[in-house]
């Protein structure tokens, strides 16, 4: 189990209120335990999104397309300073500015590994300035590439079983933020517990 595995995460329920702790690697087992998560979009001043190919070594999802940093924060820790920590030890990145532009709670089952992803993830925007250094570690990062959103989705209906399943969830809000404050359960939302269907695997439920 790596170090990270060990550590603490912050449980909530489906409004986002904290009731406890338990260990990354605990709430990650069968049928999965709702915990606070970040996913970060990086976007340059043109609109593009940094994308990372996940490293072969990842209990969940690995060698799958992702969005930029994914993490979460542990216990009385801000997501500010959890996103701009897991910048640094994944991209080499930050810090940079944040800006939150929805809530994603979705469940997904991984058949390669058989853990499981129940989330309520904090949706971040990061301002990515150009010329701004990226040093991925290749134990977190396979490669990176940067992609046009909008095409993006398109990509996402097409082959998502090459993107991690809340990639389509996390898109979504970056490109319709005032739509997403309207309510915090993402299309990909199944109950713990349920077998993993098409609908829950797909990125974003769509």
């Amino acid at each position: 189990m790596s170090s990270r595995e060990k550590h603490l995460v912050e449980l909530v329920d489906e409004t986002g209120t904290a009731h406890g702790e338990t260990t990354v690697a605990a709430a990650h087992q069968p049928p999965g335990q709702l915990h606070r998560a970040f996913s970060v979009l990086l976007v340059d001043p043109d609109g593009q999104v940094l994308l990372q190919r996940r490293a072969g070594v990842k209990t969940r999802f690995p060698l799958r397309w992702a969005n930029s940093c994914c993490g979460h924060p542990q216990p009385g820790e801000s997501l500010a300073e959890a996103a701009n920590r897991r910048l640094s030890e994944e991209l080499g990145a930050g810090p940079v500015e944040l800006t939150e532009v929805g809530i994603y709670v979705y469940y997904a089952e991984d058949p390669a590994t058989g853990r499981v992803e129940f989330e309520y993830d904090h949706v971040l925007r990061g301002e990515f300035l150009p010329g701004a250094p990226l040093l991925p570690d290749p134990d977190e990062v396979a490669e990176l590439r940067w992609a046009d959103p909008a095409a993006l989705e398109t990509e996402l209906e097409l082959d998502p079983r090459s993107y991690a399943p809340w990639l389509g969830g996390v898109v979504n809000r970056l490109l319709r933020p005032a739509e997403s404050r309207s309510g915090a359960t993402g299309p990909a939302m199944t109950p713990p517990g349920s077998p993993a269907d098409d609908t829950a695997e797909r990125s974003g439920g769509r």
